[in-house]
């Protein structure tokens, strides 16, 4: 096996081309998931137009576009009401939307700034354009939320509620995105390599026809797949030490949680990734193949189902029942807990124990599908 490990890493450094794949790429695409990524919306344009004109409604616009989710954009009126009399183009608060100049438009009514003086109520019209769900439900929360502020700063809700809610935010009291995005996308990204190089390498091996030279050797097919699970396990523990050090200097991330839990859970991770890279080299007749089969059954079942990008809550009846099986579901859940909420030993013992499952059914799998190519003469 150590011999086998050894050969291994001497063909992966006369390749120039697979160690660009091996260390440039995730690097790139570390640069591209956090920099790209984003789940919370902002600078989401709205549009006002304000019939009062008074001291209040200016303040409560003001306030309105103070927290930076939404930014002001002008009002325009389409082509056909420019002309129209001012009760047709005052009706029309659809203007903005149509035209997608805005996600929203508010309108604030005449006598706005007397009647709440005089403890009267206004009423204000907010049209949102819900094409994207996740915008109108922060423009709707948003404003819902500034509305009660602006109120309780200018002493207008005179009763007294009986019941109070006090809200902290905990472990990422800022909102940072990258305290969410960055651990994540580091247990994509580790996936994803480790695992394209394997299966790139034992697909090689068939395609080339050079691992009929191992069938004829005395090496079983277990001394074999642990052998290539060494070396590119090795290769991918490297990977792992430049894609977490660059997620620490530019995300600023720290690891706040049980060092030696997040260690296992990562090494125990990586061999998982190379081990059912190894799995799908040894289904493939081809290095294309190899890739294809990665790229449908890793990459995506990687981002869309591990939680990375939404919540495994959200995944629907029977996709939720694979997340269960998915190594890179259970690192993303480690990175997250050792970066972000500093979960101790005993809390998250369980997410290495998951993974060392996992890389063993990967283990047993490749091995007895090499045993049966090995009996068989490569068949």
């Amino acid at each position: 096996m150590i011999s086998q490990a050894g050969k291994e890493i001497a063909q992966f450094r006369r390749d120039k081309l697979t160690l660009a794949l091996a260390f440039l790429l995730p690097s790139v695409a570390m640069l591209l998931y956090g920099y790209a990524t984003r789940l919370e919306s902002k600078n989401i344009p709205v549009a006002v137009r304000n019939f009062d004109n008074g001291a209040l409604s200016r303040d409560y616009i003001d306030t309105i576009f103070a927290n930076g989710q939404l930014v002001n954009t002008p009002w325009h009126d389409p082509v056909h009401l420019r002309s129209a009399p001012t009760s047709v183009v005052s009706s029309s608060a659809m203007g903005p939307l149509d035209m997608g100049e805005a996600k929203a438009t508010i309108t604030i009514p005449p006598e706005f700034s007397r009647r709440l003086k005089q403890g009267q109520s206004s009423d204000i019209q907010v049209i949102i354009d819900a094409t994207d769900v996740n915008n109108a439900r922060v423009v709707k929360n948003s404003i819902i939320a500034t509305t009660g502020y602006f109120l309780r700063s200018h002493k207008f809700n005179q009763v007294k509620s009986l019941v109070t809610t006090k809200v902290r935010l905990w472990f990422n009291p800022g909102r940072e995105e990258a305290l969410y995005v960055a651990p994540g996308a580091t247990a994509v990204i580790l996936w994803i390599f480790p695992c394209l190089l394997s299966a790139l390498a034992m697909s090689r091996e068939k395609e080339q026809g050079t691992i009929l030279q191992l069938y004829a050797s005395s090496i079983s097919s277990f001394e074999l797949v642990v052998g290539k699970a060494l070396a590119y396990t090795a290769i991918a523990f490297v990977q792992a030490l430049i894609v977490i050090s660059m997620a620490m200097v530019l995300f600023g991330i720290r690891l706040v949680g049980d060092p030696y839990i997040y260690f296992i859970s990562t090494l125990v991770f990586l061999a998982s990734a190379v081990l059912f890279g190894l799995f799908v080299g040894t289904r493939a007749n081809s290095q294309s193949a190899a890739v294809q089969m990665v790229a449908t059954t890793g990459f995506t079942t990687a981002l869309l189902l591990s939680g990375f990008l939404y919540p495994l809550r959200n995944i629907t009846y029977p996709l939720s029942l694979i997340c269960n099986i998915l190594p890179a579901r259970y690192f993303v859940e480690a990175s997250r807990n050792a970066f972000v909420r500093g979960s101790d030993f005993s809390s998250q013992i369980h997410l290495p124990v998951a993974l060392a499952i996992c890389a063993t059914v990967l283990l047993v799998g490749a091995s007895r599908i090499m045993r049966k190519m090995q009996l068989s003469g490569g068949g």
